[in-house]
């Protein structure tokens, strides 16, 4: 079990010391109950009371609750943040032996830098490419060509179509599959006909993508992802779309082909995005949103319908479906307003 001084910590991560320096950290722990040796956070002040009776052996607090420490701790000006970088040390997924595992099937045209593990039962196929300290979990595929970056972790049973390019540091967690046949179908005389998905698909440094996840390849230009963009468990990302640096998409969201989404964009859970459109940079779309038009200024927008009392639901779908007949009654209102006042005019020419 590796051990760290708190002073070692707050040299490391740059953080401001208090109290005793050689307090021993063996992991992180929950502000409430907190367990002795490990290292808790306080980022949320509704959580503020729980500092005073914590058993954790430090906190990481804020500037402002520095003064309110029952026990040693680190001062940062994100607490969250910080306490993000200091628990990658107590990861132990981040552990493996290199090596290449029973069972595992390596092309021998394949090639494997310096530190790379490849599991039980995966597969890494001809021209594929694994970067230094790249990690090939069980069941895994790389399809041929492929290129995987390093420091890169295919957690398990994940699927990387051919030529797809995957940079350094990326996590791909379990069941998800990235090069996919796009949904390309010409409609002929005898029914559906196949189109061809010649592209691939590209992806940066510094991204995370999460259980079956699914990102097709490009028809004909390919599919990308930009560097430091986080994908959530089950979404779905269309043939040729472009997903903006530093974006996050939340779980079950569904992108149709060919749509650019910007920079920093949030986007919540069970979104859904019509194809060729774009989203500007720094937009943030409320849970259940429908996006069927480009949104070209940053912003807040949502859409559907929040959970109500089942009886006000009904009343207010009731209502919604009256508004086509209402639309046409105010149409009849305009129109005979309009007329009226041309038929006084005639009646007083005729006077």
């Amino acid at each position: 079990m590796t051990t760290y001084s708190l002073a070692d910590l707050a040299a490391r991560f740059g953080l401001e010391l208090k109290g005793e320096g050689g307090t021993l950290i063996e992991g992180v722990c929950s502000l409430d109950p907190g367990k002795p040796g490990c290292i808790g956070f306080l980022s949320n002040p509704k959580f503020r009371t729980q500092l005073a009776g914590t058993r954790a052996a430090a906190v990481i607090v804020g500037p402002r609750d520095a003064a309110s420490l029952t026990t040693p701790g680190l001062v940062a000006k994100d607490p969250y943040l910080a306490y993000a970088r200091l628990a990658v040390l107590f990861d132990p997924d981040r552990e493996f032996v290199p090596g290449i595992q029973a069972g595992a099937q390596v092309s021998p045209q394949a090639r494997l830098a310096a530190g790379v593990h490849v599991g039980y039962n995966a597969v890494v196929e001809a021209g594929a490419e694994l970067g230094e300290g790249a990690y090939i979990g069980p069941g895994c595929i790389v399809g041929r060509d492929a290129v995987i970056g390093p420091g890169t972790r295919l957690v398990a049973q994940v699927h990387i179509g051919a030529r797809v390019r995957i940079g350094g540091r990326c996590t791909l967690q379990p069941g998800a599959v990235v090069g996919s046949r796009g949904f390309g179908n010409a409609r002929g005389p005898n029914g559906w006909e196949e189109v061809p998905q010649l592209g691939t698909v590209v992806i940066g440094d510094n991204v995370e993508i999460g259980a079956n996840t699914c990102i097709d390849r490009g028809a004909i230009e390919d599919t990308v992802i930009e560097d430091g963009v986080r994908l959530d468990n089950l979404i779905m990302i269309a043939h040729n779309c472009r997903i903006g640096r530093d974006t996050a998409i939340a779980a079950c969201t569904g992108i149709a082909g060919s749509t650019t989404v910007g920079a920093r964009c949030l986007i919540g859970g069970a979104v859904g995005m019509a194809g060729h459109i774009t989203i500007a940079d720094d937009v943030v779309i409320l849970g259940r949103g429908m996006v069927t038009n480009s949104i070209t200024e940053k912003g807040v927008y949502g859409s559907g319908l929040p959970l109500s009392d089942a009886r006000e639901w009904r009343k207010t779908v009731a209502r919604i479906r009256r508004l086509a007949r209402l639309e046409e009654r105010l149409r009849e209102v305009e129109r005979h307003l309009q007329l009226a006042p041309r038929e006084q005019d005639n009646e007083s020419s005729e006077s």
